[in-house]
This record gives structure tokens, sequence and C-alpha cells, in this order.
């Protein structure tokens, strides 16, 4: 296929010492209740990232049918996960938070409180009048609830969504809104400045100011699960201190903390070549490591590839060819004889609700 859609942020990947125990906390206050696959497997490809050698680990991919992309809770088995080398402040390189949709932004800031959550400001607003605050999952994993009200894929009575998005640290705005603007369509600046910004309040900073950008896409995603996972920004740091600290530096991917941010795409060919035009290549590639065969996860199969941003952060992209939707009646959905930029229907999505794990 030479044409590439990307139908939204699928997942973010967040490294835990306990995936059982951390996913229980995520879908009681995330909502991500839906299991698309949990397994066991030794992961053969990411050796640029995994000290050369394959890793065992075992892994969660969740979704909340509210929308949003999901969850990817990622853990290692025959090794010890390790955390930063140092405390990570806002401005560091690389996924510092993800953002969290809230329908009522005041009932959910009450409810986590009642809750004793680590929350780590009040209710404030950022530079574009949005509601949000901030706070910490158990595991010290910073998380940006933003109120969004519009266009909810499904009603379930949760107060928010999943993945909206992420907050990421960078050593040169302008370089990395050009990266997330050409490669992932993030070309909508909704804000752009420099400051001290009273809505930080709580987070661990730098001294100084920070640039700061918010982004996101015009145009709407297209592609089979582009409705639940809806729209999406990207929020971009520049500490003007001269310290910056890459979060992972020194540690694996699959360590602890946010390790990856994963897109949905269809047209990974057209895509690999892309990268490769605005200089950044695949650093891992399932499809040409596998000859064209789709990468086998046990319930589901597809492609998947690695670059890295402009500071080496990692995004992923997953072209999905196979998915459990009702694994009790063995109803699996193949996805690659239907036309790319042509959504699911909601009927079919919402089928993935036959797969929801109940505390």
């Amino acid at each position: 296929m030479n044409q590439v859609v990307i139908s939204g942020i699928q997942q973010i990947g967040i490294g835990v010492a306990n995936v059982k125990k951390s996913w229980r906390w995520y879908r009681k206050y995330f909502g991500v209740d839906i299991r698309v696959f949990e397994d066991a497997a030794i992961a053969h490809y990411m050796l640029p990232y995994t000290g050369g050698e394959p890793r065992e680990r075992y892994a969660a991919l969740t979704l909340n049918l509210q929308g949003g992309g999901g969850f990817e809770i990622w853990q290692y088995t025959q090794r010890t996960p390790q955390p930063p080398k140092q405390k990570i402040r806002l401005g560091d390189l690389g996924i510092f938070c993800a953002k969290i949709r809230a329908r009522n932004i005041q009932k959910t800031y009450k409810y986590f409180k009642s809750e004793s959550l680590d929350l780590m400001s009040e209710l404030m607003i950022d530079p574009r009048g949005v509601l949000h605050f901030y706070m910490c999952d158990p595991n010290g994993n910073i998380f940006d609830i933003i109120e969004q009200k519009a266009s909810w894929f499904k009603n379930e009575n949760k107060l928010t969504g999943a993945t909206y998005g992420v907050t990421i640290g960078c050593s040169d705005l302008d370089k990395s809104i050009s990266f997330y603007k050409d490669i992932l369509g993030y070309d909508q600046v909704l804000y752009k400045s420099e400051g001290v910004y009273a809505d930080l309040q709580g987070l661990p900073l730098k001294e100084g100011k920070y640039k700061r950008a918010i982004l996101t896409h015009s145009q709407s995603r297209t592609g089979a699960f582009s409705e639940l996972f809806g729209s999406s920004e990207i929020e971009i740091f520049e500490s003007q201190n001269k310290e910056k600290n890459k979060i992972f530096e020194d540690r694996f991917w699959g360590d602890l903390g946010f390790i990856h941010l994963c897109f949905d795409i269809t047209g990974m060919d057209a895509l690999r070549k892309q990268c490769e035009d605005k200089g950044f290549p695949f650093t891992v590639d399932s499809s040409s490591a596998q000859n064209g065969a789709s990468f086998d996860m046990g319930e589901a199969a597809g492609f998947f590839s690695y670059i890295e941003d402009p500071d080496g952060a990692l995004v992923e992209f997953v072209e999905t060819h196979k998915v459990p939707i009702i694994k009790k009646l063995g109803f699996n959905l193949n996805l690659k004889t239907r036309r790319a930029t042509e959504a699911l229907p909601k009927w079919m999505l919402k089928a993935f609700s036959f797969n929801r794990v109940k505390d």
C-alpha cells in the first residue's frame, strides 16, 4: 500500500513491576477494563533497546470503550525493571506524562480526592483556557487529567477516557514541533509561547522559563479504529535550564515509566519510506525482520516498528492485521482485506465489551 493512514493513538506503553496490580489500579481510576491481549512472550526484535538481548516479558493491552488510546502495561519477568537514575523533572528528554481526558473535571477531581489519590495540583487552567490537574499513580507515573467534553465514543458512565496524548520534554521546541507535524500529522498549534506557568504548580520543575507548545491534528483521523481512538494532542516543553537529562538514560525499554507512544497505522511500507526520507528511519521493523510476515502476538497479529523523535523518545507504529473481538466465541477480526481509510462499524467496536475484565 502506498498510502499512510493514521487511525490515532493506539496506546501508551507503561513499564511496571507488576502488571496485574497496576492494571487493577488503572481499571478502577482510568476505566481500561477491556482486554485486547494479555500474554507472556519474548521481545525478540527490541534488541537496540534491551541491551542487545531478547528479554522475557508479560504484557496486557487494555482499552476504555468511552474512547481514547489504551495502555500497554509491560513487565520484565526475568530481570528487575529499573527506575530513572534521577528524579524526573518537566523538560527532561522523553515522555514526561500521559494525558487523560475527563468528561466532568470537577467531578473527577472530587472523586480522586475522596479516594486519597496522589493529586499534585489543584484544578488549574492551562494557557488556552482548559481546566486540568496533575496526579501521580502508585508507580510514580504522572498523568495530566484534562477536561475535553466533545465526542465520546460510548457512554459507560465512567469519569474518564484513556490516553488522550502525552507531554514530552525536548531540547529544541521547533525541531520537535516539525517532527510531530511532518511524521504524525499534528499540524495545528493550539498554543506556543515561553514563560513561567502557574498551571504547572505541584510538578517537579527545573529553574527558569519553559518554551511550551500544544499541538493537535486539523484533520480527523481515519481508519479502522479512528472513531474509538478519536482526537489527541501532544504537549511539548523545552526547559531553558541547561541541565537536560534523558528520562531513559542508561535504562532499557520496558523499565519503569512511559516507554513509548504507539500509533495505529495502515501502510507500513509507505511509512518506512516516509520516515527515512524525513531523517527518522525505523530502528525496529518487524515486517523486514520477518520478510513481510505478520508478527504473531497470540490473540493478535500485525506489523510493528519504532522510530525515535529528535531527542530519542520512542514512537511505535502498529499495523493491525488480526485482533480478537469476542474471544469466547472465537470472533477475530481480519483487517487486511478492508479499505485502509474505512472506519469499523460502531457495533463491531462496541463488541469489545465482551472482553471486559471485572473486579
